[in-house]
Formats: C-alpha cells, structure tokens, sequence
C-alpha cells in the first residue's frame, strides 16, 4: 500500500480471513489494531503485518516496472475455450496478437467478434478443430479447460489417460501448435481434485508433450487491480528447449485493494461511474425481506421471523450460509460472481439498491471495458461474464508472459549474433 496504515477490512480481505478472525487474534493479542494518528479509526500499520507472507510480498512488489512490461517482438497467440473475452482481452492488452479463437458458445462466440471484428473466432466443438497449420507460429496457448473427473483406467496417468475430457483437447492443441509456452487457468479446487489425482495426471501429460510445468499458482483477483474476491489457479507451461528456472515468475501484487465503490463510481479503474443497463429483478416479497440487509450483511442481519421465512429448513440446519441474503458493500470487493446475480445461495445484492447487479455492474467487477458489449439473453450475458478470467487480472499475468517471451527472444537474437 502506498501509506503506512491498513484499515480492518483491508487486512482480512488480503488475508482470506474474516473480521470475526481479526476480532480473535485482537482479544488473544496476536495482532491488535491501533488508532490511526489523524482520524482516530482502528488500523493496522505496515510494520504489524510483515509477519505474514501476503504483506512481505505487498512490501516488495515492483507493480509499477510490471505494468511498463512490453513487448520487445511480435508475439503471436491462440485461445480456446475462449469465452465471452476475459483473458483474451487481457492478453491482448499485455500485447499478444491473437491468431485464432475457439469458443462452443454461439452468444459468447458473437461477443467476441462483435466486439473485435479483426479477431479470427471459430464457433465450433474443439473436437472439430484441427490446429496443424499453426505449428511453431505460435508464441502462446492460453484457454481455461472445463475440469471434468478424470478416468485412471490406464493407471500411467499420462496422455491416453485423459481421452474423453476437455484437458485432453487442450494437450492435444499443444501438441499440434508446439507453442514456446502455454497457459491454462481453472478453478482453484483443481489443485485438490480427487486428493491430488487429477492435477498429477495433468503434470504428467505436460512432461509427456515436452512442457516443463512452472509450480502452479492460485492468484486472488484482489492482488491485481480487480475489486472481486475472485481465486482462479494458473498453470504455465514452458517448451522444454527453452526452459529455465529464472525464465517465468508469477506478477507483483498491486498496492491496493480495490472495492465496489471502485467498481460502480468514477475513480482509479474507471473515468465515469457505470453506465445504465438491463438486470434482472427480484419477486416483491423477497425485495420486502432483502430491504432489512444492512450493506455487507446477509440472512443473520435480519428479524428472526424474516429468518425463518426466507431460509425456511435451512435456518434449523446451522453453519454460515453467509451468501444467502448477502448484499455486497461500497468500502469492500465484490464477492465472486457467478453466472447469476440473484441465486438464494449465493446472492450478490446492489450495496443501496436492493436489486441484482446489472449487467454493466457485473462487467465492471470482472474489470471489462464499458464498450465491451455482451450479446444473447440476459442469462446468457451473466453467464458469459460470470465465467470470465478478469480482464486486469489477465492482463497483468499476461505481461508475466510477455516479459519471459522477452527473454526467450533475446536468447535467441543473442545465439543468431555469436560466431
């Protein structure tokens, strides 16, 4: 962070911990907050938290050289799997040049040429697409694999193992293109799949297609300019003529972590506040009850017979549940979104109004452009947008990408000048 102090919400969000959890290492004397010297608001100074990891990494972060990273060649890239544009936006911010684009959705298929028409999308099965042509054209692969259940019927875990699932398209694309690196991003409960089987499986068939797999990473959104508590898990994969140990590192964190009020209001990511759009709208009643929830309350927050009334059976059954009724808060990142706005489970209410977020809304919190525009029903729109790697974040792993393609190409040039 760019000042000394650290509000409370600022400290568990970058944690992963709740207030509740702050509140116990205050009363057990592990970390107490103090008073801030001019407004008197509890706080913790940098100097309390470099015990741990999060704040040591925040401390030595070169956030601003990382986002002067630019491309010292052309690079060149193909994405499947490619979704409304999330991480192939961000990329292309980072400065690759898409050659091609696969995604099965037809809406989300349009919203990408929509948006770039000079984008060469195909809207087809993977199964269908034969990417032989591209061979050693190609600087990256990207594309975030559906993670379906493995079968370990052949017991080697290697390629012939995950026939039938969609890793297995992706290995295969590698294997036809022979980029100089890949990456494929996934949800973080990959990385425990099936105790640890599946992610095995997956690092076999990299060494088996001649890929040296850089140690996966779960990134938090927040770290990177994005006000969402979103978790995707990275994995990149270097070709094995070009590999080394110093040749890719994860990005720096940003100084900051950014919220709704970030989001929706004029200020660091955006130069107006978010523009009007269709939503979808909740029944009266639900509206009546939602109305009690405080901004960053959720069920708990409300009179015990409104309790009773919207959990119905599962107000007996304990536990959190504090996605239920939850309505989201200006002065902290958004949830994760989902591919709906007004799940019971997992609701994400407006901080003021008590209404799903618009569309617009949802695309500001994945950090997309205003002029982005998303095509196909409304359902279709939150789906598309829900399932989307953020823009900044995906950008900012992007020039990670960049800067190691730097290096590769200067190897290369260097080896061309030596007699």
């Amino acid at each position: 962070m760019n000042n000394a102090y650290y509000k409370i919400s600022e400290v568990a969000n970058l944690l992963s911990v709740s207030k509740d959890t702050l509140r116990r290492w205050d009363n057990s004397g592990k970390l107490t907050p103090i008073r801030h010297p001019i407004n008197n608001y509890r706080v913790y100074h940098k100097d309390q938290l470099m015990i741990f990891e999060e704040f040591q990494r925040i401390s030595r972060s070169n956030w601003e050289s990382e986002e002067r990273v630019s491309r010292d060649h052309h690079y060149t890239s193909i994405e499947i799997f490619a979704g409304c544009g999330g991480l192939a936006l961000g990329l292309k911010y980072a400065g690759f040049e898409h050659l091609l684009l696969n995604e099965i959705d037809k809406k989300a298929s349009t919203t990408l040429q929509n948006n770039i028409p000079s984008w060469n999308v195909i809207n087809d099965d993977i199964h269908n697409v034969c990417f032989k042509e591209y061979k050693h054209k190609v600087d990256l692969l990207s594309g975030g694999f559906p993670c379906q259940a493995f079968s370990y019927a052949g017991n080697k875990m290697g390629f012939n193992d995950t026939r039938g699932t969609l890793f297995f398209e992706f290995a295969r694309a590698v294997k036809e293109i022979e980029p100089k690196m890949f990456l494929a991003e996934n949800v973080r409960g990959l990385m425990n799949h099936d105790n640890g089987r599946t992610l095995s499986t997956i690092k076999s068939v990299i060494y088996d297609i001649g890929y040296t797999l850089v140690e996966p990473k779960v990134l938090k959104a927040i770290y990177y300019k994005v006000p969402q508590k979103r978790e995707r898990l990275f994995l990149i994969g270097i070709r094995n003529d070009l590999y080394n140990d110093d040749l890719f590192r994860f990005p720096d964190p940003y100084h900051a972590v950014l919220t709704m009020k970030d989001a929706l209001k004029k200020g660091v990511l955006y130069s107006c506040d978010v523009p009007l759009s269709l939503g979808q709208k909740y029944p009266d009643r639900k509206k009546e009850i939602l109305n009690h929830v405080p901004p960053g309350g959720c069920w708990r927050n409300l009179p015990v017979d409104l309790q009773k009334e919207y959990m119905q059976k599962s107000f007996y059954l304990g536990g959190g549940k504090t996605g239920m009724a939850r309505r989201l808060s200006w002065d902290e990142p958004s949830l994760t979104l989902t591919c709906a706005p007004a799940q019971k489970q997992t609701e994400r209410c407006h901080p003021e109004e008590t209404r799903p977020l618009t569309v617009r809304e949802y695309a500001r919190i994945q950090t997309f452009p205003d002029n982005w525009q998303f095509y196909g029903s409304i359902s279709s729109q939150y789906k598309q947008i829900g399932n989307a790697v953020p823009v900044n974040l995906a950008a900012t792993v992007g020039r990670s990408l960049i800067r190691a393609l730097n290096k590769i190409y200067q190897a290369e040039t260097n080896k061309l000048r030596s007699p």
